[in-house]
């Protein structure tokens, strides 16, 4: 599925759909260049799920976490850049920030991906003309509610 994002507003309402989609032990696995989206899209998210105050991108924290009441529920917020091995995930403690929790995976395939997850939600942004487009492919577990 290719979804046209011409606008700030169009990231939002599509994030909007995906945060209406969302379930704990999801993941929205967010690929493409620097500068295509992707925390723009996690935090566009993050703001549907609730949250009010600011989303810092995980560039450097590497794991940034968001928990209720301030959101619907529990989500950890990655951005693997940084990672020069998936072997790291294990070091950073993954498995157990996503207990319960649903995940958006900025850089995905540096922590080994998760695209052979059924529950995995793959969005590779690129830039289009001015503004963006998202090819989206869902796990099984997303039949039925694709965004």
């Amino acid at each position: 599925m290719i979804v046209d994002l011409p606008d700030l507003a169009a990231m939002e309402a599509f994030g909007a759909r995906i945060a209406a989609q969302l379930r704990a032990g999801d993941v929205v696995a967010l690929t493409g260049g620097l500068g295509a989206g992707k925390t723009t899209l996690g935090r566009a998210v993050l703001s549907a799920l609730g949250h009010t105050g600011e989303v810092p991108s995980p560039t450097f924290t590497i794991i940034e976490t968001y928990d209720p009441p301030a959101v619907r529920l529990p989500v950890v917020h990655a951005d693997f850049y940084r990672l020069k091995s998936p072997r790291e995930v294990e070091e950073i403690g993954l498995d157990d920030y996503r207990d319960g929790a649903a995940l958006l995976a900025e850089w995905p395939d540096h922590a080994g991906g998760f695209a052979h997850e059924p529950s995995c939600l793959s969005i590779a942004l690129e830039i289009h003309h001015s503004g963006r487009r998202a090819i989206v492919e869902g796990g099984p577990d997303w039949l039925g509610r694709m965004p």
